[in-house]
C-alpha cells in the first residue's frame, strides 16, 4: 500500500533542482505501436499528452533541469525530447544509473535536490536514492511502496503535467509559470 500523498511538502520540493522522467508509462500509456513500412523499414509510435509537455516547459522556464531518462532506445522518444528541448538518456536494457549520475556531477547536485518520476521496476534504483521520488496512478507495487508522491491520473493522461503542476505549487512558483506562458504568447 503506498503512503504518497497528493501534496509535495514544500521542505521537500525547494530543495529540488533536477527532475527526472521516465518515458514508458510516465511519459506515455506504455502501450507501443509496432509495425513497418512497405519497405519493412520498423516504425514504432507512441502517444504523448501535449499537456505533460507543457508542464516540463514550465519546470524549465522556473529554472529546473528537466530531462527524460528511458530503460528502452527509441526514435519516437527521442523526437519527442527534441521537440520539447529536454535532453534525452535511452539506456538498453533500463540501465539508468550512470545516465543520472553523470546529470548530478554535471549540475553539481546531490541525490536530495533530485525528483524522478517513475511507473516500473527499472525507475526502482533511482526512485530509492532521489529526494523526492514521485510515481504515476498506474505505477507498479514495488514503486508505489516508496513513492513520496503519487499523481490520481496515469502516465500518458496527465500524470506529468499533475506532477509539474504540484511541484511548482509547493515551491510557490507555479502561478508566475502560468503567467510567463501567458505574457510570451500574448506579445506583451
Amino acid at each position: 500500500m503506498s503512503h504518497a500523498s497528493a501534496v509535495i511538502p514544500t521542505a521537500v520540493a525547494e530543495r529540488i533542482k533536477l527532475v527526472i522522467f521516465d518515458v514508458d508509462g510516465v511519459l506515455t500509456d506504455a502501450g507501443i505501436y509496432v509495425g513497418a513500412t512497405a519497405s519493412g523499414e520498423a516504425v514504432e509510435l507512441k502517444k504523448f499528452d501535449i499537456q505533460d509537455g507543457i508542464g516540463m516547459k514550465m519546470l524549465m522556464w522556473s529554472g529546473l533541469e528537466v530531462a527524460i531518462v528511458s530503460g528502452r532506445i527509441s526514435q519516437a522518444t527521442e523526437l519527442r525530447a527534441r521537440e520539447l528541448g529536454v535532453e534525452c538518456f535511452q539506456e538498453a536494457d533500463a540501465h539508468k544509473m550512470p545516465a543520472v549520475e553523470s546529470l548530478l556531477a554535471r549540475y553539481h547536485l546531490g541525490w536530495d535536490e533530485v525528483a524522478m518520476v517513475g511507473d516500473d521496476i527499472p525507475d526502482l534504483a533511482v526512485l530509492r536514492r532521489v529526494g523526492l521520488p514521485a510515481v504515476v496512478a498506474n505505477a507498479t507495487a514495488p514503486v508505489r511502496e516508496i513513492a513520496l508522491w503519487e499523481s490520481t491520473k496515469r502516465g500518458g493522461n496527465g500524470a506529468v503535467r499533475e506532477f509539474c503542476d504540484a511541484l511548482l505549487l509547493a515551491q510557490g512558483r507555479l502561478g508566475e509559470a502560468v503567467e510567463r506562458y501567458v505574457r510570451e504568447r500574448s506579445g506583451s
